[in-house]
């Protein structure tokens, strides 16, 4: 995509990020409500409007900065309330509540998948409207994929993390949920040493190429 400009690139990549984070955090709470937490409902988070959910820098700064020395977009949105009081079976409820919000990301890139497939067919030759919507597409895969699999990684606070502090015995989970105010700075040496490449990137290689073979896409 280097061929675009920096605005070109925000306008193919500002949809399918927004929806992917905010997809993803509505996941949870709905997920959370289903198992008797309404907390989410309550405050308003239950809704796909994009605006409910940005968080200024995981959302707005840091995507634009990564897309303007990267060209590829990544971020984040404020999490959806969630109180495990509110449940049933606190520790078993949360293991769905947390597995809510990845498989909503690999839910949608199936979906973004479609679209892209279905402009390849109809609209490829137009470039004015059919080439940004199979980027547009493109965009929305790899971001989900990435968003999705990144999520699964076992640190709290992530999705996986999450999963294992629940799925673990309860003295080995409350251990492991202490890494959750440093895990930011492990996530940062993780990508600075290329570790969190060698951990997500054949994951996400993977899948990739599967969603693309199972649409057809080049």
């Amino acid at each position: 995509m280097t061929e675009f400009s920096v605005a070109q690139k925000i306008a193919i990549w500002a949809l399918p990020v927004l929806f992917a984070i905010t997809v993803h955090e509505v996941a949870h709470g709905w997920v959370a409500s289903k198992f008797g937490d309404q907390t989410a409902k309550l405050s308003g988070r239950l809704t796909l409007n994009p605006i409910k959910h940005i968080d200024l820098m995981g959302t707005i700064i840091i995507p634009i900065v990564m897309l303007i020395f990267s060209g590829f977009i990544f971020g984040w949105a404020k999490p959806v309330p969630v109180d495990p009081r509110n449940m049933r079976n606190p520790r078993r409820d949360m293991i769905f509540v947390s597995a809510a919000g990845p498989l909503a990301n690999f839910i949608m890139a199936l979906i973004w998948a479609g679209i892209a497939k279905l402009s390849y067919t109809y609209l490829n030759h137009n470039e004015w409207f059919g080439i940004p919507i199979i980027l547009m597409g493109e965009a929305g895969v790899m971001i989900n994929v990435v968003l999705g699999v990144l999520n699964c990684l076992p640190i709290p606070p992530l999705d996986g993390g999450r999963i294992f502090v629940n799925l673990l015995p309860r003295r080995m989970g409350w251990r492991l949920s202490k890494l959750e105010p440093y895990s930011l700075l492990i996530l940062v040496l993780l990508m600075v040493t290329g570790v969190l490449f060698y951990i997500i990137g054949p994951p996400i290689i993977f899948l990739n190429k599967l969603i693309a073979s199972l649409f057809g896409l080049p």
